[in-house]
Order: C-alpha cells, then sequence, then structure tokens
C-alpha cells in the first residue's frame, strides 16, 4: 500500500479524445526520448560501417541547409536531392539521426509520423497543411509507410508541393521508397507516383541489429497476476482489458491515439490474446508507436505481447510495421 497515495488508475476505453489543427502541429517535434538526440552521441556499430556513413551523409545534408557565417567561409556541400532517405530495419538509430538532424536545423521545421502529417491534412484540408508547412527549412518524416493510394497521392503531392517551394525533406523507413506499397496495395497501378516521390530523395540504407533487443530471443514481460504489478506502478496507470482497448481503438482516429495517452505513466492491460483482425492489429501498431513515443511502461497480462501477431500477419505485406510494434512492446516491457 506504500505507493497507493501516489498512484491514480483510470481507464483508456473511458477517454474518447479530441485533437485540433494547432495541437497536430505543436506535436510536430521529435518524441521526449531524442530531446538530447545529436550526431556526436549515436553509437555507430563498428560491424555495421553504413551506420558511421549515415552519420556523414546527415551532418553533410545539414551543413547544406545551413546559413554561412563570415566571409571566408567555404560553402557547404550540396546534395542533388532535396530529400535525404534513411531506409534499414528497425532499432539501428533511424529516429535518432533524423531527430539529429531536426535539432542542428535552424529556421521553422516539423517532425512527425507519416500518420501525424497525413491526419493534419485530414484536419486542415490540403491546402490548409501546405499553408501551414510551407516555409519549414526541414520538413522530417519518421516511420514512412504507404498503406493505401489515397496516401500515396496525397504525400507525393504535399512533399513535391513543399520541396519545389524550397523545404528539404528528411524521412525514415523500413522499407525503401521504391518499394513502398508493396504486398499493401497494387503499387504498380501508382507507379508514378511512386517513383515521382522516390526521386525527391537521396537513399541511404542503415545496417544493423536491433539495439533494443536485450538477448537473441527477446521477449515481452508477462506476469501472471496483473494486480500486484499495477500496484506496484506509480503516477497516472491505465487499466484495462486488452480486448475492450482493441475495440476502443477502432472508435478513435489513429491521429488522436497521442491524446488518449495523454498524461498516462503506465499502461496495463489483462488477458492479452492474438490478433486475427489485420485492421485491429494496424490499429494496434499505431497505438504502440504512440506509447513508445512517450516512453509509457506497459504490463500485462496472458500471451506475451510480442506474440499477439500470427503467422500469418508476420508473413504478409505488413510484416516490418509488425516486427517493429514487437520490438517496441519488448522495450516497454523491460522499462
Amino acid at each position: 500500500m506504500a505507493h497507493e497515495s501516489t498512484r491514480t488508475v483510470v481507464s483508456l476505453t473511458d477517454r474518447s479524445p479530441s485533437i485540433s489543427a494547432a495541437e497536430i502541429v505543436a506535436h510536430l517535434v521529435p518524441p521526449r526520448q531524442f530531446d538530447g538526440a545529436s550526431l556526436e552521441n549515436y553509437r555507430p556499430d563498428p560491424a555495421y560501417p553504413s551506420q558511421a556513413e549515415a552519420v556523414e551523409a546527415v551532418r553533410t545534408f545539414g551543413e547544406a541547409a545551413a546559413p554561412t557565417r563570415g566571409f571566408f567561409r567555404r560553402k557547404a556541400p550540396t546534395t542533388a536531392a532535396p530529400g535525404l532517405y534513411l531506409d534499414g530495419g528497425f532499432g539501428v538509430g533511424k529516429t535518432h539521426l533524423l531527430a539529429a538532424l531536426w535539432h542542428r536545423t535552424p529556421g521553422v521545421k516539423y517532425f512527425g509520423t507519416f500518420i501525424e502529417y497525413t491526419a493534419l491534412v485530414g484536419a486542415v484540408g490540403y491546402q490548409g497543411a501546405i499553408a501551414q508547412l510551407t516555409g519549414a527549412s526541414l520538413i522530417c518524416i519518421d516511420e514512412f509507410e504507404l498503406d493505401d493510394p489515397g496516401d500515396t497521392m496525397i504525400m507525393t503531392r504535399l512533399l513535391g508541393e513543399l520541396a519545389d517551394a524550397g523545404s528539404r525533406m528528411a524521412a525514415t523507413s523500413n522499407t525503401p521508397p521504391n518499394a513502398l506499397g508493396e504486398g499493401r496495395f497494387a503499387a504498380s497501378d501508382f507507379l508514378r507516383e511512386i517513383q515521382a516521390l522516390s526521386g525527391r530523395f537521396r537513399t541511404l540504407r542503415i545496417d544493423g541489429t536491433d539495439y533494443r533487443r536485450r538477448e537473441l530471443e527477446a521477449h515481452a514481460v508477462v506476469t501472471g497476476d496483473l494486480d500486484p504489478a499495477i500496484a506496484s506502478l506509480e503516477g497516472v496507470v491505465s487499466v484495462d482489458d486488452f480486448e475492450a482497448v482493441i475495440e476502443h481503438l477502432a472508435s478513435v482516429h489513429p491521429s488522436k491515439y497521442v491524446k488518449l495517452i495523454d498524461g498516462v505513466d503506465a499502461v496495463a492491460l489483462r488477458d492479452v490474446a492474438p490478433l486475427h483482425d489485420q485492421t485491429q492489429a494496424l490499429r494496434f501498431v499505431a497505438f504502440v508507436d504512440r506509447l513508445y513515443d512517450a516512453q509509457v511502461r506497459v504490463v500485462a497480462s496472458g500471451i506475451p505481447l510480442d506474440e499477439v501477431f500470427g503467422p500469418d500477419m508476420l508473413a504478409g505485406g505488413y510484416r516490418k510495421k509488425y516486427l517493429r510494434a514487437i520490438s517496441r512492446l519488448v522495450a516497454l516491457t523491460l522499462l
């Protein structure tokens, strides 16, 4: 009972958050765990030279946009493409490098996940998003994903107009830009748009292993009796049945998931069970991304959270999304 006075229990399913366009824009900054991210404190794995090469590429890209000081200063190098695209597996430090670039870039700048930018378009309309983002010196897009033809068309037009207006762009993804949408929709029908998008970026591949893996066969922590685990937590703790949370996510637009967990320090999920519906699974992935950005601890009973996505899902077109979510769930249960 020592922690009772410092713990407040809430339910995520009781929350029906709203989010304004201004709030979406206010959230277009790096997640708080990357507040101190820099090129100097990124630690390249010597076993994978592409990581050190990526640091220098980001440095060069950033210097090309930096204003010159002094009459005799040598002009910064330039790149042919207005964008830099960091492609690689999850856990190799792509987001760290993207945040480091954001921190070292002067002027108006934005940093958000792919879904946050599409949410902005949904909130204020296409022209409203253009008006909001035009004039930015840098636009960073983390976790670049094209899951449907509509997103392909919107983001191609949006980034094209912003690049033409002088904004520079940097993105991360688990998929090379010329392969976006593969296995998820008829990418061949939108080849022109995908190729146009690809042409905006210089692509760099970053190899390596997931730094979040504590051991070769890492698994999410699971507890048989959730009550003692909840009793050990402090702050605002949400307690819900896993199935109820999955159902509730369907009633909340993914752009509002950040508000769904606003102020929550830990999430407790009872009776975690496998997901069989892909739409539910993708919503859960988006939810996990927001938990990870906010570094919200997760405790759970039932099956381990890294086993919620079945073999059929892991063999499909969204495999990389599910693997990223598994990696993050393991990390959140170990906080």
